[in-house]
């Protein structure tokens, strides 16, 4: 049950991430505006880390891919971690 829950937030992770990528291609879009703020606000928390690594190459930004890959490999761990113990 808990290995769900963890399961379904990272899913949530990923459509935000991948929600203000597309947009961020799409210039008829104001970040500013609510809701899109918000979700932008939340990804710029979410990418800090990764953009602090990973600084972006002309105009290019890999950190959306990085965090990806990252996230999706702690996700298997977590999940196959809380699953071994039955959680």
């Amino acid at each position: 049950m808990i290995s769900y829950i963890v399961s379904i937030i990272f899913r949530i992770v990923y459509l935000i991430i991948l929600i203000v990528v597309i947009l961020s291609w799409i210039p008829i879009f104001d970040i500013r505006k609510q809701p899109i703020a918000a979700i932008v606000k939340l990804y710029d928390y979410i990418m800090a880390p990764f953009k602090a690594i990973i600084p972006p190459i002309g105009a290019l930004d890999f950190s959306p891919l990085i965090a990806f890959i990252v996230l999706q490999i702690m996700e298997q761990l977590i999940v196959r971690t809380l699953m071994h113990f039955g959680l």
